[in-house]
């Protein structure tokens, strides 16, 4: 096989429409533009959402909820998730992440009180709340809060 064997495979090139040539081309005179306007104009421009001076779309409906700019950079781990450490294991945020619990090794993580452990364990996370901290401790375990350096 020879480069020059090599062809496009078939609609991979498509014929630039031809405007402008004449009544009987189909597009000629106004060229698909219609007549006068902003939109028959060189250089139109209208910004995403513009309706020709309606009130636009996104205008008119009603504006619901709250998003927060803030967001909780946080990564949740639940106390149940934990089970799978083996006893007296020291649980650190490398740990969780090759365990799969978390996605990002360097992020924060806090440590929820959903579910329950049965192991003795040493948990190092960012944050944990009261309930997790007891369940932790009721099974001979103990919550380490780490300080969280920016990068």
């Amino acid at each position: 096989m020879l480069i020059t064997d090599i062809k496009a495979p078939r609609g991979a090139h498509k014929k630039k429409r031809v405007v402008g040539r004449g009544v009987g081309s189909g597009r000629g005179k106004t060229s698909g533009r219609g007549n006068k306007g902003q939109g028959s104009r060189s250089g139109r421009h209208f910004r995403s959402g513009f309706e020709g001076g309606q009130m636009m779309l996104f205008r008119r409906l009603p504006k619901r909820g709250f998003t927060s700019r803030a967001r909780n950079p946080y990564q949740i781990i639940n106390v149940g998730d934990l089970n799978r450490f083996s006893k007296g294991a020291i649980v650190l945020p490398d740990n969780l992440f090759d365990e799969g619990l978390i996605k990002n090794k360097d992020g924060l993580v806090k440590l929820l009180g959903d579910g329950a452990i049965s192991k003795a364990l040493t948990v190092k996370v960012h944050r944990a709340t009261g309930s997790a901290i007891k369940k932790v401790q009721e099974a001979s375990g103990a919550v380490e809060i780490l300080v969280a350096v920016n990068k």
